[in-house]
Order: C-alpha cells, then structure tokens, then sequence
C-alpha cells in the first residue's frame, strides 16, 4: 500500500511538473497551424502552382517544350556550369577545411572570413565585380581582347560566376567536422607509418564522406539554380550563354507560359531531388553518429 501510493505520488508530480513547466494545448496547436499555414501559403501552393501552369496545355506541349533548340541549349549548358564548377569546389572545399581544421598557421582568420564572403555579398555585386575585371572596359579586358580570349558574356565568364557564389558550401559543411573530430587519428595514422596521402584518402576522408556528399547537394543545386551573378556576365544570348533561370525568364517575358513553367519544374524537381538526397543524407549521419562501432572506425591498422 506505502509503494502503491508513493508510486501515485510519484506521478503526480511528474504531471503537476509538465503542466506547470509546459505550454498549454491551444499555444502548441497555434503554432503548428501557423508554421504549416506558412509552409502552404509560401511553399506548397507555389510549387504547385508551377507543375499545373507546366501542364495547363497537357502532357505534350509540356514535352514539346523541352524539344526546343534553346531550351536544350540551356540544360546542356546549365549541366556543363555544374559539372565544372561542384567538382573544383569539392577540390577547394577539402583542401580550405583540412587546413582550417587540422593546422594552426597565419592569415587562418582571414581565410575562414573570405570562405564567407559569398553569403555576405550579393551574387549580382559578385557578377559585376568579374565584369569590372574581365570585361572589355575592365582591368584585363584590354589585354584578354588583345589575345582573343573571351571571359565575359562567354561560358568561361558564367562558371567562374557559379563558382564564386558556390564555394563555401562545400568548406562549410566540413571545417566544423574536421574541427569536431580532432587530430588524433591522423596522427596515429602517421605513427604507424602512413603517409599524408595514405592519411587523407583512408582516415580523413572516410571520417567526413557523408558531410562531403551533403556539402555536395547544396552546392549542386545552387550551382543549377543560380540567377543574379549569371544573369550579369552571361549576355543573354539565346541558345549560347543562357541557363535553366535565365531560359526561364526569357520565356516568361515573352509570355511564352507553358514552356517557361516547363523548364522551371525542372528545378522544381531539382529542388526535391535535393531536399530527398538532403534527409537521406542527415538520416545516414545521425544513425552512424548513434552507433558505437566495434572497431576503429577508419580501421589504422590497415593504413599501413
């Protein structure tokens, strides 16, 4: 009886407690109902609103829209601006996050400030500043004029663009990785031995892969979806230095509807693709952040 009524007593005050340090039912229900009103209002209707107005005219001028010369200029190009940019900021982002996180050397401040600098400025300013040196009327423009090269309003002028608003994704996702993971495996790699290659390739990279590959993601569709910087060094011209966006809003001004839609869902489903690849990703690293593995995790005695 003395247990079954200290038990009682127990629970009591556990729920005296949660009522008292809670909020009451209506203030979460509020804000559920906002944030999901949120949501709806500013997400979910837009993006639907951009499949129905791609398929207003049906299935096929959907498809039609697509079979145009531009229109696959603009995702022939828009994959080439990609494929060049998210691997040289892969190459950047190890290379920046590694030195930040595993060395201690002057100017590290400054570093970490100019890896920033593309959430700090606008990607327009960032478009004007590569016209200010490489256009015609710029620092360099005489001199690349001089020798036929061509940066500016070419496919050169667009990657360089995408690269700037781009890469601090990559060194952002990793620099607080490394930084959180230490030194110490490196360093019992090279007591055992190692090398700094064998070093990075079997112990450092395999620690942060899943920080990589979410870096990755976010850089890519970035990298896909960029208007402001492209949209000042490109020139616009149709079929040659145009993007997906730009494609897209050339389309729409000349209230070409259907076809502008169509090349957005595109991004649309670019952006889904993302954000499924995005949770993936996430579930992977807090599921092997959970485990407690057996062995040692980036398996030292193999280095060597």
């Amino acid at each position: 009886m003395a247990g079954t009524a200290k038990s009682r007593l127990t629970r009591r005050r556990t729920a005296a407690t949660i009522a008292g340090t809670g909020d009451p039912a209506w203030v979460r229900w509020s804000i559920c109902l906002v944030s999901l009103a949120f949501l709806g209002l500013f997400l979910a209707v837009p993006l639907a609103a951009v499949f129905t107005e791609a398929l207003r005219k049906g299935v096929g001028a959907y498809l039609e829209s697509f079979q145009n010369r531009d229109a696959l200029a603009a995702i022939r190009l828009t994959l080439l601006v990609a494929g060049i940019a998210v691997p040289l900021n892969i190459v950047f982002g190890l290379a920046a996050s590694w030195a930040i996180a595993k060395f201690e050397f002057r100017g590290k401040s400054v570093l970490i400030t100019l890896i920033d600098l593309p959430f700090a400025v606008s990607p327009v300013i960032s478009g004007l500043i590569y016209v200010l040196l490489f256009g015609l009327q710029g620092w360099l423009g005489p001199w690349l004029a001089a020798h036929h090269i061509q940066i500016i309003f070419a496919v050169p002028g667009i990657v360089l663009a995408t690269i700037f608003v781009t890469f601090p994704f990559v060194a952002r996702e990793l620099i607080p990785l490394m930084q959180e993971q230490g030194t110490e495996e490196e360093e019992a790699a090279l007591v055992l031995g190692a090398s700094g290659w064998q070093t990075f390739w079997r112990v450092t990279l395999p620690n942060v892969k899943w920080g990589l590959l979410y870096g990755v993601i976010l850089c890519n569709a970035r990298a896909m979806g960029e208007f402001g910087a492209v949209s000042v060094v490109s020139g616009h011209l149709r079929g040659q230095t145009n993007t997906m966006p730009l494609h897209v809003e050339i389309l729409y001004n000349e209230y070409n509807f259907v076809a502008a839609f169509a090349v957005a869902s595109l991004l649309a489903l670019l952006a889904l693709v993302t954000l499924v690849l995005k949770a993936i990703v996430e579930w992977r690293t807090q599921r092997e952040s959970t485990e407690l593995p057996a062995s040692t995790p980036t398996s030292l005695q193999e280095v060597t």
